[in-house]
């Protein structure tokens, strides 16, 4: 059996340095999502930094693989969103998308508000409703997860 490889999660208040390998491989499967997160960065309309946001960076074994986090919802107020969640092809199915998902979670907990977010595509939704997200019609969101009270 090969060796797990070594999952870092970390809080980030600045785009990673390697930030073009995330960016080159989203944009090379037809994903915005790096390439919106670059532009808002930039233009400073959203970088995470509100009460309850966080953005975290994963690397695998010192390499960046993932990035991910949560803002306020543009939709209601009340709600928080996960936002621009990306795992580069090369680290997926090793739980870097999970490992980034729930510290996301954990650093929400305490605010204790509904989360939402909007699956892009078949892998995306069946991953969310794996951490307790379910199905809801709401417009530009498919998933809620609701703390327990």
């Amino acid at each position: 059996m090969p060796d797990q490889p070594t999952i870092e999660i970390s809080q980030i208040e600045e785009l990673p340095e390697p930030f073009d390998a995330l960016l080159q491989d989203a944009d090379a499967e037809g994903f915005d999502t790096m390439s919106v997160l670059r532009d808002e960065w930039a233009a400073g309309s959203n970088r995470f930094e509100r009460p309850g946001e966080v953005l975290m960076l994963a690397r695998v074994d010192g390499k960046t693989a993932g990035i991910g986090g949560i803002t306020q919802d543009f939709v209601e107020a009340s709600y928080l969103r996960m936002r621009r969640f990306y795992v580069r092809p090369a680290y997926r199915r090793l739980g870097v998308g999970r490992q980034i998902a729930l510290h996301v979670l954990e650093h929400a907990r305490p605010f204790n508000r509904p989360i939402v977010l909007h699956a892009d595509g078949p892998d995306a939704e069946v991953f969310w409703p794996t951490l307790g997200f379910v199905p809801i019609d709401r417009i530009h969101t498919t998933h809620v997860f609701r703390p327990l009270r």
